[in-house]
């Protein structure tokens, strides 16, 4: 039964990503057709040509998205919690995380045309919904049924989710950044057309990416907050002792301080541009070695079960 959710999970993912880069190179329109460069930024005003592109996903795309989301639901929740156990490792862990990205970039679709984000994310998720089949020699951790850990458990992997999400709006906010240096040296008949300047067409403005960016960034760390305490509380009552100093939690206390400075220096200063992305890049790839990273090299590289 697994195998087949593993492969229906997978040909969704990859049926979807393969469709929407066919539709994209389809319909992608050179800027000097449409009269003036389309840039995807809040200074330049789109073409009304070039702006048919960004028009987000269809309501067949939707469903499809919607029942791929369900059968990973569904995968996950079968290999992680096999008979009130539980099975977990870092290909687990990418897998749920993009699977909540994948979820997130769903809602998100309703309101912004995000295509190029999803060229993204789709073919992340699909890869990582395959990883459990190439490293599944996972510990079963006995305390799984601890209502406690159950939902410190949720909690984490919802802030993995929002955070991965966020990472690729910065790598995103980085590209189109760049891109609109490049066009403030060249001239407009020397802007790029190929299949990457028009896939960064398909994006909203800087401004409400940028918007998009902090909102997740908030919710997540609101939630790696929880998390924190909740590894805290359950950590407490599993060895009776509130903290344990290793490299899971030294990269975990580390994330939760880049982000909530990175929210602090936004809040206080409008901090904003490349360095605050590079920032949200840092933080994200601390919060990854708090854990992902941790345990693919206890798992894959020491042939060591860790919890």
């Amino acid at each position: 039964m697994d195998i087949v959710l593993y492969a229906l999970t997978a040909l969704l993912y990859g049926g979807l990503a393969v469709a929407g880069w066919r539709a994209h190179r389809h319909t992608a329109v050179e800027p000097a057709l449409a009269g003036m460069p389309s840039t995807g930024f809040a200074t330049a005003a789109p073409a009304p040509v070039a702006r048919s592109r960004a028009s987000g996903m269809s309501g067949v795309g939707r469903a499809l998205l919607l029942i791929a989301l369900l059968v990973h639901g569904v995968l996950l929740h079968t290999t992680i919690f096999p008979q009130n156990a539980m099975i977990f490792g870092f290909a687990f862990a990418l897998s749920a995380m993009f699977w909540l990205g994948a979820g997130i970039y769903w809602i998100e679709s309703f309101f912004f045309p995000l295509d190029g984000l999803r060229l993204l994310v789709l073919p992340l998720a699909c890869i990582a919904s395959l990883l459990p089949l190439l490293f599944g020699g996972v510990r079963v951790l006995s305390y799984s049924a601890a209502p406690m850990f159950k939902l410190h458990f949720l909690i984490a992997n919802i802030a993995y989710g929002l955070f991965a999400i966020a990472a690729l709006h910065a790598v995103l906010m980085l590209m189109l950044e760049r891109r609109l240096q490049r066009m403030r040296g060249l001239s407009t008949r020397h802007d790029g057309h190929g299949w990457l300047a028009s896939w960064l067409d398909t994006l909203p403005p800087l401004l409400t990416l940028e918007k998009l960016l902090f909102r997740l960034i908030a919710a997540g760390f609101v939630l790696l907050t929880l998390t924190l305490v909740s590894g805290i509380a359950f950590n407490e009552q599993l060895v009776d002792r509130a903290l344990r100093l290793d490299h899971k939690t030294v990269f975990a206390f580390l994330s939760w301080l880049m982000f909530g400075a990175l929210l602090t220096a936004r809040r206080i200063s409008g901090w904003r541009g490349r360095a605050a992305l590079r920032w949200v890049l840092a933080s994200f790839a601390a919060l990854l070695l708090a854990y992902v990273g941790s345990r693919f090299v206890f798992e894959v590289l020491l042939h060591r079960a860790v919890v």
